[in-house]
């Protein structure tokens, strides 16, 4: 059995159904959320009015390009191990 962080029950624990982690970039604009999925081969982007919105459409956007394009999409080398976010100054 898998569970998640959470302790919840997810699918059977067999390899081909395991979950994969993913890491997701979430982005907060003036109009909405955005987010969308690193180490992905291919284009998934989510967005909602609210962070819970998003990420239920990511992660949505994620099985159904994962279900469109088979699990070959998770397959990518080197794997992200962590993801930051950095501020930089720029001459504007």
């Amino acid at each position: 059995m898998v569970y998640d962080r959470k302790g919840d029950r997810g699918m059977m624990g067999t390899e081909e159904n395991m979950l994969k982690p993913v890491k997701i970039i979430v982005e907060k604009h003036p109009d909405g959320y955005v987010a969308y999925p690193l180490g992905l081969k291919g284009i998934v982007v989510g967005e909602g009015d609210t962070y819970e919105e998003v990420l239920a459409d990511v992660k949505s956007a994620i099985n159904f390009h994962v279900e469109t394009f088979d699990k070959q999409v998770l397959e990518v080398a080197p794997p992200i191990l962590e993801a930051f976010v950095a501020e930089a100054g720029v001459v504007a």
